[in-house]
């Protein structure tokens, strides 16, 4: 066996390990070519005529429905991570919000937006935050406002991962614990306080009632004021002992 072995007719593992590893880089290399091509095209313009047609069937209804999405004003001009935070996100609206009659076209379009968001997984790395609450607050919409902030999203990572297929890449952890810091919650609560809102929306009513009662208040005192030294000089304009001043006379009671 020695000999046969010496002979070539065993492979070597001399040659067998290089051999390995250039095939393991070849498919490493062809599988993330078809990674990068299958996210830079995974969403299509026919996925975005759908949503549209969800917008457009919808009733023009001004009730309002509750839902949880991204504060977007925390991330100012981090359009990545923001979009990051909404993908699953949008994935929870999709399954607990969006719901229709089965076999209807806006149930169909609404499966396929799901199988969408599924594959979409692939093209973004998960950060630790992404499943919390941070950079998160509720909202009270119609459903037309819901779908459009959808449609936002999708249209947005498209055009990212057309650019960059790699672009979602990023780790946004820093940024989701910024928003978990506890001056941007107490602010996120204030905002958010039923209370607050209450009392800013009566302050103004409450001064401009005031500002109209003293207002009127001071006038008639202008009024009156006016009106006191005419009438005193009526009485001392007459001549005394005329008719006119003693008939006044029986019928004022000037004070002693």
């Amino acid at each position: 066996m020695t000999a046969w072995g010496a002979a070539g007719r065993c492979p070597s593992s001399t040659w067998l390990g290089p051999r390995l590893l250039l095939v393991c880089l070849l498919v490493g290399r062809s599988i993330a070519k078809e990674v990068s091509e299958h996210c830079s095209h995974m969403i299509g313009n026919g996925h975005l005529q759908v949503l549209q047609q969800l917008i457009d069937s919808q009733m023009e209804t001004s009730c309002q429905i509750t839902f949880d999405f991204v504060d977007q004003e925390q991330f100012e001009n981090d359009t990545v991570c923001y979009l990051k935070k909404a993908f699953f996100l949008v994935e929870d609206i999709i399954e607990e919000n969006m719901r229709f009659k089965d076999n209807t076209p806006n149930a169909n379009a609404t499966e396929r937006l799901q199988e969408l968001s599924l594959r979409l997984r692939n093209c973004f790395t998960t950060d630790y935050g992404e499943d919390n609450k941070s950079c998160v607050r509720t909202f009270h919409e119609t459903p037309l406002q819901l779908l459009e902030k959808i449609k936002d999203v999708f249209n947005k990572t498209k055009n990212l991962l057309e650019t960059d297929w790699n672009i979602f890449s990023k780790n946004c952890k820093n940024s989701f614990d910024k928003c978990s810091s506890p001056g941007i919650e107490m602010k996120q609560k204030n905002d958010l306080n039923p209370n607050k809102f209450v009392f800013h929306l009566l302050v103004p009513g409450i001064i401009l009632v005031l500002l109209t009662v003293g207002g009127l208040l001071f006038y008639r005192w202008k009024r009156r004021i006016h009106q006191e030294p005419l009438t005193l000089n009526s009485y001392v304009g007459r001549p005394e002992g005329s008719p006119l001043t003693q008939d006044e006379d029986r019928r004022v009671e000037l004070p002693v």
